[in-house]
């Protein structure tokens, strides 16, 4: 009898339950283990957070989607270019659903790319740009979430109000610990080659994922910190549908980082008084049918009494003009004239432009300007600059201690300046390149003063000497005044108002 009831206790739905009841504790421990060792996930768990497949169910109907199409000025049709009233602008569009063929009239966001960024930058074939994705990718941008402790943003330390920098030697990262470097101005980002200030992430999206996981900008140190990120943004609702809407899948590491920088890649700024001169002065040779293509003080002239007339507080406060009183109105032809010469000194004596060349000012290259030497040695504990990410067996000698050439826009809003924050002001910029930068044996060629180490060379001697510039106080002035007259438009509140 007893073994008959032993045997009814083993009938098939009891050992259901006992092996479900057994999988549940099972399921149990491990989750309570995963707690008990800060919520470690499995390899596989990781990879799902990093990028998903789409599904094309979840993603905002094509007839929806909002494109944003970049519109450059073009020299041959303008205007196209001028009659956009606004940085952004919404109209029409005719597309082709790629699902049924049909031709369909759409809504899109028109970009005005400001005059003086004679292309547009280049968006990835696997990121491009719409309304939507934009718009995700700034609300992540300023979403402390990102961080840790739920303190830090990307905001944090490239605050549009602050020229999208900090204005801090070097930044404060999560725990109010100081990073070692300046931060660079998100502004005109989309056209560097190459990101960080030692070029080591070679995409918008690559430099995205940099800081999240860095453990004096924004990570804690404990864990995965990606698969973390993720795991907080999946535990919102909206950005669930978000993501859902536009990528087809739950919140990723891959598609935080496209959306991140999909936004980065609209952060731009021109229009700057040398941008309108340039365009009057071709205007002006173009109507008299003669002449160089060479700005001239009545240029300058010319737009600053346009800005005046405009009220244009960014471009003329650059220049310490009041436009709302009109005060330095009288003064304008003295202004235009001395930012004319620091026009020409920056192309000639002062040889600005064997760096900062293009639409942005900046080779996209790397120079040791021996900023951080000391007694002519670069240190031993010191960061080795672009040599340092290098890749192994890639590393050039050369580029220790090199860092990023940085474009010249909004200068005026994003001191200090150089990768260390070492200058607190334009005219400290001016002085170290004037006398050659700072003596050291990496120091850049550019920077090095090549007949006279000819000439040592001679005499039997190897020396690294410094290019001088010999500028005068008053040329130091008009070239400080040009790079002041770069000051251009600042991002439009709906890239920039959190």
């Amino acid at each position: 009898m007893r073994y008959r009831l032993f045997l009814s206790w083993l009938s098939p739905r009891f050992l259901a339950h006992v092996f479900h009841g057994l999988a549940c504790a099972l399921a149990l421990l491990t989750g309570l283990r995963a707690l008990a060792a800060d919520n470690a996930p499995t390899a596989a768990q990781v990879a799902e957070t990093e990028a998903a497949l789409p599904d094309l169910a979840k993603i905002t109907p094509f007839a929806r989607q909002i494109p944003v199409v970049l519109v450059t000025r073009d020299p041959r049709k303008p205007e196209t270019w001028t009659k956009l009233k606004d940085f952004w602008n919404e109209a029409p569009i005719e597309s082709v659903d790629p699902a049924t063929g049909a031709k369909i009239t759409r809504t899109a966001v028109y970009i005005k790319v400001p005059l003086g960024l004679n292309t547009a930058p280049t968006i990835p074939v696997e990121n491009p740009l719409t309304k939507e994705k934009v718009l995700l990718g700034k609300r992540l941008y300023f979403d402390t979430v990102i961080s840790s402790n739920n303190k830090v943003s990307c905001a944090s330390c490239h605050n549009p109000a602050l020229g999208f920098t900090d204005n801090l030697k070097t930044s404060t990262g999560i725990f109010d610990q100081k990073g070692g470097m300046n931060a660079p101005t998100v502004y005109n980002s989309a056209f560097h080659p190459l990101h960080f200030w030692n070029g080591r992430a070679d995409t918008l999206e690559n430099q995205a994922q940099g800081p999240p996981q860095n453990p004096v900008e924004m990570h804690d140190g404990k864990g995965i910190p990606w698969y973390q990120v993720v795991t907080r943004l999946r535990a919102n609702p909206e950005y669930v549908e978000a993501f859902a809407k536009v990528f087809g899948t739950l919140p990723t590491r891959d598609a935080t980082a496209k959306a991140i920088a999909a936004y980065e890649r609209l952060v731009l700024t021109g229009n700057s008084i040398v941008d309108r001169a340039e365009l009057a002065m071709r205007t002006r040779v173009e109507e008299e049918g003669e002449g160089k293509l060479e700005t001239s003080a009545a240029d300058f002239s010319k737009v600053l009494k346009e800005a005046f007339a405009a009220k244009d507080r960014e471009v003329l406060g650059a220049l310490g003009l009041d436009s709302q009183e009109g005060k330095g109105l009288e003064k304008v032809t003295e202004i235009a004239a001395a930012i004319q010469r620091g026009k020409v000194l920056f192309s000639n004596k002062a040889r600005c432009n064997t760096c900062h060349v293009g639409d942005n000012y900046s080779d996209g290259a790397f120079h040791n300007l021996g900023v951080g030497a000391k007694d002519g040695q670069w240190p031993a504990d010191g960061d080795l600059g672009r040599f340092g990410a290098q890749a192994t067996g890639h590393k050039n000698p050369s580029l220790v201690g090199a860092y990023k050439t940085p474009g010249l826009r909004q200068l005026v809003a994003t001191a200090p300046y150089l990768h260390d924050g070492s200058e607190a002001t334009l005219e400290g910029v001016i002085d170290l390149y004037n006398r050659g930068g700072n003596l050291n044996p990496h120091l850049s060629i550019k920077m090095r003063d090549e007949p006279a180490e000819r000439e040592a060379a001679i005499n039997g001697q190897t020396a690294v000497i410094p290019r001088k510039l010999l500028l005068t106080p008053e040329e130091k002035k008009d070239l400080v005044l040009f790079l002041r007259a770069l000051q251009g438009d600042p991002a439009p509140a709906i890239l920039s108002n959190p």
